[in-house]
C-alpha cells in the first residue's frame, strides 16, 4: 500500500509539468503575437502601388476626356443659345425644330459632354462602373459611325436626291432661318452659283416669287450676284433685284446662272479623301480614349475578377 501511495504521489508531481508544457506553448504563441503585429502585411497584404506608366495613362485619360468635355459643353452652349435666340425653347416654331441646324449642336454637345464626363470621373475616381459606361458609349458611337458610312456607300445614289431635298428646303426657308440663310449665301458665294439647277429656282421662294407683294419680288439673294460688293467693302443687298424679270442673256451680266447642285456634288466628290481622313481621325481619337479606359480597368480590377 505504501508503494501504491508513492506511485500516485509521483503522478501528482508529474501533472503540473504537463500543464507547464502547454503553458510554455501558449506563452511561445503569445511571444509571437507582437511579431505579427509588427508586420501588418502578414495579416492584411497591402495592394501593389500602380506602376508609373499606369499613373501616366490615368492622368492622360483625365486630361483627354476633360478636353472633349469642354468642347462638348461649348457645342451645347452654342446650340442652346441659338435655339433661345430663335424662340424655339419658348414654345414658338416647335414644328420646325427638327430641321434647325442648332439642334445638331445640342445633340452632339450633350452626347459628347455626357460621355466625356463619365470618362473624367472614371479616371479620377478609378470607378469601374463609369469606365465601363464610357467604353460602352464609345463603342456605340463607333458602331453608329461605321453603320452610317456603310449606308452612305450602299445608298450613295440616293445621296444626291437627299442633298437636293435639303437644298430645296434651304431655298424655301431662306428668310425664316438665319442659319440656313448664312449657309446658302456661303455656298452660293464660294461656288459662284445660284439656286439648285439654275437661278430661276428662287421663284419657288414665296418672297422672291414674282407674285409676292414685297420689294424682293422677282429677285434673288445678293450672294448670286457676280459682284455683290459695293465699293469693295459693303455687300449690296439690292444688286440682284429684278433679276428674274430679265432674260437669261441680260441676267448673266448680273447674277450667276448655273445652279449649285452640280457644283456642290463635284466639290463633295473632290473632298471625298478629306472626308474619309477626318472620319478615320475621329475613330482613332475615340479608339485612343477607349484603350486608355480599358488599361485603367485592367489595373483596377483584381486578377481573379479579370480571369
Amino acid at each position: 500500500q505504501a508503494a501504491r501511495l508513492s506511485v500516485q504521489a509521483s503522478k501528482l508531481v508529474e501533472l503540473p509539468y504537463s500543464f507547464s508544457d502547454d503553458d510554455d506553448g501558449s506563452l511561445a504563441g503569445d511571444m509571437d503575437l507582437p511579431a505579427a503585429e509588427e508586420d501588418p502585411g502578414a495579416w492584411c497584404p497591402i495592394p501593389p502601388t500602380p506602376a508609373t506608366f499606369s499613373q501616366c495613362v490615368r492622368y492622360l485619360a483625365f486630361l483627354w476626356n476633360l478636353l472633349f468635355l469642354l468642347l462638348g459643353l461649348l457645342a451645347l452652349a452654342v446650340g442652346v443659345w441659338g435655339l433661345l435666340a430663335k424662340g424655339f425653347l419658348g414654345g414658338e416654331h416647335l414644328a420646325s425644330l427638327g430641321s434647325d441646324p442648332m439642334l445638331l449642336f445640342v445633340l452632339v454637345g450633350l452626347g459628347a459632354s455626357t460621355v466625356s464626363l463619365a470618362g473624367c470621373l472614371g479616371a479620377l475616381r478609378s470607378s469601374p462602373c463609369l469606365l465601363r459606361f464610357f467604353v460602352g458609349a464609345v463603342l456605340a458611337f463607333v458602331g453608329l459611325e461605321v453603320l452610317g458610312g456603310l449606308l452612305l456607300l450602299v445608298a450613295r445614289h440616293r445621296l444626291r436626291d437627299a442633298l437636293r431635298d435639303a437644298l430645296l428646303l434651304c431655298l424655301l426657308r431662306y428668310q425664316e432661318e438665319p442659319d440656313l440663310r448664312f449657309l446658302v449665301d456661303e455656298v452660293q458665294r464660294s461656288l459662284q452659283c445660284c439656286g439648285l439647277g439654275s437661278y430661276r429656282d428662287w421663284e419657288t421662294n414665296p418672297y422672291f416669287n414674282c407674285s409676292a407683294p414685297g420689294v424682293q419680288a422677282c429677285s434673288v439673294p445678293a450672294s448670286c450676284c457676280l459682284d455683290p460688293w459695293q465699293n469693295g467693302t459693303v455687300v449690296n443687298d439690292q444688286c440682284a433685284f429684278g433679276a428674274l424679270r430679265l432674260g437669261d442673256l441680260a441676267a448673266s451680266t448680273v447674277v450667276h446662272l448655273g445652279g449649285c447642285m452640280a457644283q456642290l456634288s463635284t466639290w463633295l466628290h473632290g473632298q471625298a479623301g478629306s472626308i474619309m481622313t477626318g472620319a478615320a481621325v475621329l475613330v482613332l481619337v475615340e479608339a485612343t480614349g477607349m484603350l486608355m479606359a480599358l488599361k485603367m480597368l485592367r489595373d483596377i480590377m483584381p486578377i481573379g475578377v479579370r480571369d
